[in-house]
């Protein structure tokens, strides 16, 4: 088993530290974007309809990766910061517990799946096309989603060490699965049979299946500072707590994104289904810009958490600060690529001439929340890097409930369906505001004094470092 060494979220660099961290993630999470997007390329070809479909369908997605990711990150955050305050058997209990958490939040969304993906897809529609094609999408994706957890909790365990390259390298491999097996599934291709939509749900449960294998292979036959086991309680309380004090605000902050979606496409169908789908493609085209600063949040969430237990304030900072300058350079770029070239990035889904019509100012607007959102996200992360998640949630909930859903109903009654779009930049700037008053307050009052409570002390100031690691053997 692996060294109890220095770990290099402590010593190296930190600007390459933050980037060497972020980079694989980076890779990662833009790979995992082509699981949805991919799915709408070719279900787009099928109908305007079958967009729509898997666009109403997509909060429940939402919902399902805001669970797992949520439970993750807390996961993350906890060993993260056990690791820094040298209590090594704690991030190896938060580990192994974490583990058999992604098997409990699978069989809680395979039962709701199948019991409930009708009468979901009834509330939006009554177009039979869209009922059924949605409801056996759903009830696929729910039933197989295991594979989706179990991989976000294993990717999360093995980030937490500092290693972010292997949970890249079995993300590629999810997705190049997706990417092969979806033209094959949803056309009926090389002799399989034609599957329509369901064939598209059939293919991402595939390579997520694929993803899991690889991330397995790695946590347990891999030589890592954290070890999972199987032996002892199912689940022990105390770490259960620890891990959703920083987890449950993450789940419901992700799924308060579900919430604002299944929100915004009761509001769209309202109008048409071309709104709806319009709503789609933003979402998925969206998320080429998000999914690379949330990369660079997963790779800078350890190296903050870990200095915060480490008490090294310089270090802790410094992390922020790059990863906020490298969320901005992304979100710019996402900015001046909607503002040229919405009509190409349309076109890849098979728009129709009034998707194109309502859509390329849609993508035009919406896009100018890419500039706040970028201090918002990575201000997100270091809350939940300092184990402040509640104040993270909060945060999500102005700019997402409070903000977009209201002032998308009121933009709409006003101006119609061309003024909603506006409710993304206007709520963007509550979620600004109210980062920038709380990361003030938290680096007064917790961050500011860190050196001074001298190295070698957890955050909790509980025991001294160099007396959790007395007594311990150096290996495992």
């Amino acid at each position: 088993m692996g060294e109890r060494q220095e770990n290099k979220m402590g010593v190296m660099p930190v600007g390459r530290l933050v980037l060497s961290m972020s980079w694989p993630a980076i890779l990662s999470m833009m790979i995992q974007a082509l699981y949805n997007v991919v799915d709408s390329i070719f279900v787009a070809h099928i109908s305007e309809n079958a967009l729509a479909a898997i666009t109403l369908i997509f909060p429940v997605q939402m919902l399902m990766i805001s669970v797992g990711v949520g439970t993750g990150l807390g996961i993350n955050s906890l060993i993260a910061r056990r690791l820094g305050e040298k209590r090594f058997e704690e991030a190896d209990l938060a580990a192994s517990n974490g583990f058999r958490l992604g098997v409990v939040n699978w069989i809680i969304f395979a039962v709701l799946g199948l019991l409930f993906a009708e009468k979901f897809m009834g509330i939006f529609s009554n177009n039979k096309e869209i009922i059924s094609g949605g409801t056996s999408y759903l009830t696929i994706v729910t039933a197989g989603c295991i594979f989706m957890m179990m991989t976000i909790v294993i990717e999360k365990i093995i980030q937490a060490t500092g290693n972010m390259v292997m949970p890249m390298l079995a993300a590629v491999g999810g997705a190049v699965t997706n990417i092969i097996l979806d033209p094959i599934l949803i056309f009926g291709l090389a002799g399989a049979p034609k599957m329509g939509i369901s064939g598209a749900a059939v293919a991402t449960v595939i390579g997520q299946a694929v993803s899991m294998i690889i991330n397995i292979f790695v946590l347990f036959r891999g030589d890592h500072i954290v070890t999972v086991t199987m032996k002892g309680k199912l689940f022990d309380m105390r770490i259960l707590k620890e891990i959703y004090a920083v987890g449950v605000p993450s789940m419901i902050m992700q799924a308060i994104a579900s919430i604002m979606q299944f929100g915004m496409n009761m509001i769209l169908a309202g109008f048409s289904t071309t709104a709806v789908a319009v709503m789609g493609v933003y979402g998925r085209l969206q998320s080429f810009v998000f999914m690379p600063v949330f990369g660079i949040n997963q790779g800078a969430m350890p190296v903050i958490g870990y200095n915060f237990g480490a008490r090294e304030k310089q270090r802790l900072v410094k992390a922020f600060r790059v990863a906020f300058m490298m969320s901005f350079t992304v979100m710019t770029a996402g900015f001046i690529l909607f503002q040229l070239l919405p009509s190409q990035l349309l076109s890849v889904f098979d728009a129709s001439s009034s998707m194109y019509a309502m859509g390329i100012p849609a993508l035009r607007i919406i896009s100018i929340c890419f500039f706040p959102a970028s201090l918002g996200i990575i201000a997100g992360g270091a809350f939940g890097a300092t184990a402040h998640g509640f104040i993270s949630l909060a945060g999500s909930t102005i700019r997402q409930l409070v903000g977009i859903l209201p002032l998308a109903f009121i933009f709409g009654r006003i101006g119609g369906v061309n003024m909603i779009w506006w409710a993304f930049p206007a709520a963007e700037v509550f979620g600004l505001t109210y980062s920038i008053v709380m990361l003030r307050y938290i680096y007064k009052k917790e961050i500011m004094h860190l050196d001074e409570a001298g190295n070698g002390r957890s955050c909790s100031g509980d025991i001294p470092a160099d007396e959790a690691e007395n007594g311990r053997s150096s290996t495992r």
